[in-house]
This record gives structure tokens, C-alpha cells and sequence, in this order.
């Protein structure tokens, strides 16, 4: 992977996307709507097939996955680096009566991952990995993943990839990533990519899906220890 070819990283505009996220999660109670998102769905049924009940959610946002797993019958971890968005998460589950199952934390995720060893079933993350993280953060945070994961288990994220309608757009911040519309800078996946950061685990597998009114389009990738 030539990250040089690229373009080189601006850390110091990378990092100003924690405040813009407090920010946008603190002017709008259900920024991306109250409904489980597709991958969440898709997600807890295989979840329930392979007999995954433990999981660790990464970049919670404001709990609208979060408390569907837990409505589902999940024990789940989430993980979200704003306040603003942890505290939604609690708030959510506490009035929908699933507190017991719902741990929210603050957790930058460039950083180790505050669990044990093969602590969970499995791992679910919906455009985290397509935030403003560089390949070599990406590459640090699947394998802190696949330590926290017992043996055998899931992790499932999603990316926009590079036949996404913003790819390319906006001003370049470095690597495939691009800030669009809103100040919002989205790292964008090529299938090369997601190669890469498979390495490691047993196995992947990927599907194509859209969302929104866009459409943003994005991977799915399911990944084995």
C-alpha cells in the first residue's frame, strides 16, 4: 500500500473532527434517525446463528444500533469518542428499559482498547472505520479488535468505498480520505483496502450495500478470527 502516492496525512485537521462530532451530536437527538441501520440487522442475525451474545460496538454514535442489539437480546459495549454521544446512548437505553445491557463508554479508538484479552463474541461498527483514521491507525485498530475477540469471533464493519458519489470530492486530507460537504472527512475504501486490513483473521468476506438518499455507498465486511 503506497501511502506516499497519497498524499501526506494532516494529523492537525484530522484531529479537529472529535470536537465537530461533540458538536454535531449535541445540536440533534437522532442525527442518522431512531431505526436500526441495515448492517445492524444483517449483523444480529448472523450474531445469532454462530451463537454470539457478547458484543462490542465501535462508534456508538447515539445509540440507535446500540439499543437494538440490546433489544435483540445482546449484551453490548459501545464505544464513542464524543460526550455527547455516550451520554446519548445511556440516555436511550435507560428509557427504553435496556440499561442492564447497554455499557456506553468514551474511547478514542486510535488508542488500545480498554478490555482484556478475548472478552467478547464479536465486534459491529457502522462507518467507523471510514472516520478520519489513517491506514496505519486502521491497521492498529483491527488487530486491538481481533485481541479483544474470543476465538472464532466476528468482526463486522462498514466503510464507504471509492464508487461512493463523495469519493474524490471535497478537499483532500491525505491517503484516500476527503473532507465533503459539512466538514465531515470520510476516509474511502478501495477492495485493496480491505485486503490489507484483513490480515491476520481466518477469514472475510464483503458485500455492497447503499444507504441514504445519496447514496452512500459502502462495504460490509465480516471478519473471522
Amino acid at each position: 500500500m503506497n501511502r506516499e502516492a497519497r498524499g501526506s496525512v494532516e494529523e492537525n485537521v484530522l484531529n479537529k473532527q472529535q470536537p465537530h462530532w461533540e458538536n454535531v451530536f449535541s445540536n440533534s437527538c437522532a442525527r442518522f434517525g431512531d431505526e436500526a441501520s441495515y448492517p445492524a440487522r444483517k449483523a444480529a442475525e448472523l450474531f445469532k446463528r454462530e451463537g454470539k451474545s457478547k458484543i462490542l460496538e465501535l462508534g456508538g454514535g447515539q445509540g440507535r444500533d446500540t439499543c437494538f442489539f440490546a433489544k435483540e437480546g445482546f449484551s453490548v459495549h459501545s464505544l464513542d469518542y464524543t460526550e455527547s454521544g455516550t451520554g446519548a446512548i445511556k440516555e436511550k437505553a435507560e428509557k427504553m428499559g435496556l440499561s442492564g445491557s447497554v455499557t456506553a463508554l468514551k474511547h478514542d479508538v486510535r488508542n488500545p482498547l480498554p478490555f482484556e484479552d478475548s472478552t467478547f463474541d464479536a465486534c459491529y461498527s457502522h462507518m467507523l472505520y471510514c472516520m478520519a483514521l489513517t491506514t496505519e491507525e486502521l491497521e492498529f485498530l483491527c488487530s486491538e479488535v481481533r485481541r479483544v475477540l474470543k476465538p472464532g469471533g466476528l468482526n463486522i464493519y462498514t466503510a464507504r468505498h471509492t464508487g461512493d458519489p463523495h469519493c474524490g470530492t471535497g478537499t483532500h486530507r491525505g491517503e484516500d480520505m476527503y473532507e465533503i460537504a459539512g466538514g465531515f472527512i470520510v476516509h474511502f475504501f478501495s477492495r485493496e483496502k480491505v485486503e490489507h486490513l484483513a490480515r491476520g483473521y481466518a477469514s472475510f468476506k464483503v458485500e455492497e450495500f447503499e444507504e441514504g438518499e445519496l447514496p452512500r455507498k459502502l462495504f460490509m465486511v465480516t471478519l473471522q478470527k
